[in-house]
């Protein structure tokens, strides 16, 4: 079968080597790819944004299956457009990727359907934000309504913070459109998980959990990332924890959205902070997240391209859906300055090397006029390892990413570390 990954990140490299796996599946091609895709997959020449021309290009290069791995192309109505001619794609449709595409709506759904969550208040008028964030109990969470590459979200401290981010979203426009609405919701306190599940609507089948680490710097730092590093499963998930998503999350949420018409295909991530009242959602992805994919794939032993396949069918009740009873660690090797200003063009050395102990998946990569890669963008590589143990997982990734250097290459030292903490807790 001929198979079309629709991204060209670290998370599109990561479902692509999964899909490699995949006997049925005879060619891969990727849009737009990236310059380590292109070793695995075909790439195509068209952003993932570019909907109407990768929907037209499926069609004329007669794909059996489309796998719609970036949350913009979901959003925008890929799986729509992919439907209507004639081809199965792995992903929500346009209505069920608001969970993600608006905060608003997947506010609206939880409170409606008694889904724990903090308490907030969604604005269309600055000056009405602005009137709240002022007199608000700090610390508050400002989120833009829209996409904002993982950025949209600000913890204020205080209020003239809270006030700077409101402004700084509606009337500076520093996310676009995305922050046209926003939200203002209560500070949660506790240990944060990722949850990534494969669904169809009705079953639901959770994969690994996992650790995200967003802040640039170590001890968790600096700016609000896209991410730095991941490891799995997550500590604090424990099986407590897990059964009590089941039934006051995860199978809620699938219900509401079939109640609201909108039934949910694909991967669904749960961004939860286990707090001292019971676990609460923080966000909901309508996609697998980047890098939590690169570490939670990589522990999937059961068929990645047979469990996707069912999501669409809606036969994932009939499917074996299994994950190594390991750990893994993924450390993000960025450009320096990320996620502000970093520049790109860095030859980068050390990928085989690397690559013969860990996973490296390419994020900003791209190859130059002499055939090397170089660097092209924030996040250039995910480096997984994984092992018996979180220390040892640890370990090895980090001694992989050791192996690999560019000019101003930037990455946490401390990826890890508090999951260690909560073991010896």
């Amino acid at each position: 079968m001929k198979v079309l990954v629709v991204g060209g990140g670290g998370r599109e490299h990561a479902i692509i080597k999964k899909l490699k796996e995949s006997k049925e599946i005879s060619q891969l091609y990727c849009a737009p790819g990236n310059g380590g895709i292109a070793a695995d997959a075909v790439c195509v020449p068209y952003k993932s944004t570019e909907v109407e021309k990768i929907a037209a290009w499926a069609a004329n290069e007669k794909m059996d299956y489309v796998v719609v791995a970036q949350d913009d192309p979901l959003c925008m109505g890929l799986v729509d457009m992919l439907k209507e001619v004639g081809i199965p794609a792995f992903g929500p449709d346009k209505l069920a990727a608001r969970i993600e595409g608006s905060k608003v709506f997947s506010k609206d759904l939880m409170k409606k359907y008694g889904i724990p969550t903090a308490a907030y208040e969604t604005f269309e008028d600055m000056d009405k934000a602005l009137a709240y964030v002022k007199t608000a109990k700090c610390p508050i969470v400002v989120k833009a309504d829209g996409l904002a590459l993982g950025k949209g979200v600000l913890i204020c401290m205080n209020n003239d913070e809270a006030v700077e981010a409101v402004t700084d979203m509606m009337a500076g426009g520093k996310f676009g459109a995305s922050g046209s609405r926003v939200v203002v919701e209560e500070f949660l306190e506790g240990p944060e998980v990722s949850v990534l599940a494969f669904t169809d609507g009705t079953t639901i089948r959770p994969m690994v959990s996992s650790m995200d680490h967003k802040r640039a710097l170590d001890n968790d730092e600096g700016l609000n990332t896209g991410g730095m590093g991941v490891i799995a499963p997550n500590p604090y998930y424990t099986a407590d924890v897990a059964e009590i998503c089941m039934e006051k999350i995860f199978l809620p949420t699938l219900a509401a959205m079939r109640a609201e018409g909108c039934p949910f295909h694909g991967c669904l991530y749960f961004g939860l902070m286990v707090t001292k009242d019971g676990p609460k959602v923080i966000e909901y992805n309508c996609r697998f997240g980047d890098p939590e994919a690169q570490a939670v794939l990589p522990l999937l032993e059961s068929d990645l391209f047979t469990i996707m396949r069912a999501t669409t069918t809606e036969t994932l009740d009939h499917v074996e859906v299994k994950f190594a009873d390991k750990a893994s660690c993924c450390v993000i090797l960025a450009s320096g300055g990320y996620p502000v200003k970093y520049e790109s063009g860095k030859v980068i050395s050390g990928l085989k090397a690397a690559g013969e102990t860990a996973c490296v998946y390419h994020a900003g990569t791209k190859l130059n006029e002499n055939g090397e890669i170089v660097t092209a963008g924030g996040r250039v590589l995910a480096v997984t390892a994984v092992a018996e143990k979180l220390p040892e997982a640890i370990k090895a990734s980090y001694a992989a990413a050791d192996k690999i250097s560019f000019e101003k290459l930037h990455r946490r030292s401390d990826i890890g570390a508090r999951a260690l903490k909560a073991f010896e807790a």
